[in-house]
């Protein structure tokens, strides 16, 4: 039986990618196992969106070949590249890496174990030289029924509803690595969710490239093309949300990844009717200055922003708005960096990060003018964050007191509504609440981002959180 260990890089939906490679490998008869150094084949699932991405990619499969060297049998553990680098740079990685056995493109990872039996197949034949196995566009997206193992927890699962993206952001490559956007079908997506709450899971997590834009490749099927564009706006994903509300069960549906240009009234009064919705958005923003996001080419203005942001917590009262800003763009002037501070002053976001431009070859911003110094991009990063540390305390603060629904993820550490999985706060609590369930509690402290609470009624005096323990 052939052993194969994987190393999954960068976001959740790559994440998936990966569960669905272990899931084809299991289907295959192949033994997964966490250590790689008793593998016959190690998978590296890399990532390419920004340069430090990459490095990580690299240094893993350098790292991966170098301790293969470290094994007695050496010659017979096998390194695959899979993943967004491998998409990416498929031309040029075989002659850069040549230690690395097969390259699989994101359009394989469905045919993974067929692949690994095919290189095993050459080495006898003695033809061992490494394989490229990469489509020139990638169109492939999973379904309800595709073989996949979850790598997440059992009280939590993502849940990918589209593949790729059509949006001309000047910074991003991902529309180059991941093709055109592609949406799966309402069913497909229900079907999928249903097992998962049956499997015991809490929380979905819906993501895509861009999940606001769900079914809206589809419209040109639509019965009637006349139909305005405002009332078919964000319908297939209200329609997903309605259904997964519909669902029975205790768990609750995360909006992961949302672009700004998408939502839509409809939107907004779905999610604020739908109790099992996490009253938690994620949306990335990118700037707040019009001279930017036309730069940028973000197909929104700093009005439309503003507007948003302001219907979407009228709308949905308790709302915690998760956002993303980048500093440093070729052209960001002092008087853009002004603008956006003052702007994350008066929004107050619950959730923010803050990101230095990375010039990506092959975006069109790499080969702006006006490119800013690593030195101001760090002065401009520190100065955002600085002031989004001062929000968050004050965010914190709000809690103290109140009584919160919380997913234990660990012992004594759980998450709110208002924390997305390894991105956000923590709330710190007894270790006596079960894992990967609900609890109560009341929030008697915090520490900038994180929560300190009890079950309502218990002393403090009783036990330490695992913050505390610190």
């Amino acid at each position: 039986m052939i052993s194969v260990s994987l190393i999954s890089l960068g976001c959740a939906k790559n994440l998936v990618d990966s569960e669905i490679m272990v899931g084809h490998l299991r289907k295959a008869g192949m033994n997964v196992i966490p250590e790689a150094a008793k593998a016959d084949v190690v998978i590296v699932n890399t990532c390419s969106f920004l340069q430090s991405s990459k490095e990580e990619s690299i240094n893993t499969i350098l790292e991966a070949h170098q301790n293969r060297g470290m094994r007695k049998r050496r010659k017979e553990q096998k390194l695959i590249v899979a993943g967004c680098m491998a998409q990416r740079y498929a031309k040029e990685l075989p002659d850069a890496l040549p230690e690395v056995d097969a390259y699989l493109g994101l359009d394989q990872i469905t045919k993974v174990a067929s692949i690994i039996e095919e290189i095993y197949e050459k080495e006898r034949a003695k033809n061992a030289a490494s394989e490229t196995f990469v489509t020139p566009r990638s169109s492939y997206i999973p379904d309800y029924d595709t073989p996949r193992f979850r790598l997440t927890p059992r009280h939590y699962a993502y849940v990918k509803i589209a593949e790729g993206c059509n949006h001309p952001c000047t910074f991003c490559v991902i529309p180059r690595i991941r093709g055109r956007h592609r949406s799966r079908t309402v069913e497909s997506v229900v079907a999928e969710a249903r097992r998962l709450v049956a499997e015991g899971v809490r929380e979905i997590n819906l993501i895509s490239q861009d999940t606001t834009f769900f079914g809206m490749d589809t419209w040109a099927q639509r019965p009637n093309p006349r139909t305005p564009v405002d009332s078919a706006r964000g319908s297939a994903l209200t329609t997903l949300i309605r259904e997964l509300q519909a669902i029975p069960g205790d768990f609750w549906i995360r909006l992961l990844y949302t672009h700004p240009a998408h939502w839509s009234d409809e939107l907004i009064r779905t999610i604020g009717e739908c109790t099992k919705v996490a009253r938690y958005i994620d949306m990335p923003l990118q700037h707040i200055s019009d001279h930017m996001l036309g730069a940028m080419q973000r197909e929104t203005n700093s009005a439309y922003i503003r507007d948003l942001v302001q219907r979407i917590r009228a709308g949905v009262p308790g709302i915690a708005l998760r956002t993303a800003f980048i500093v440093g763009f070729p052209g960001e002037t002092a008087a853009d960096v002004d603008e956006l501070c003052e702007f994350i002053s008066e929004t107050k976001f619950e959730r923010l990060g803050v990101f230095r431009y990375s010039q990506e070859e092959g975006t069109r911003s790499a080969k702006m003018k006006g490119q800013i110094t690593a030195k101001q991009k760090e002065s401009r990063w520190h100065r955002t964050m600085a002031l989004q540390k001062e929000i968050a305390s004050e965010v914190s603060r709000s809690f103290v007191g109140r009584t919160l629904r919380v997913l234990v993820e660990e012992p004594g550490v759980a998450r709110g509504e208002a924390d997305a999985p390894d991105i956000d706060g923590r709330v710190y609590v007894p270790k006596t609440l079960p894992v990967g369930e609900f609890a109560e509690v009341k929030i008697t402290g915090y520490h900038d981002y994180d929560l300190l609470a009890l079950p309502p009624g218990e002393k403090p005096a009783k036990f330490k959180t695992a913050k505390q323990a610190q």
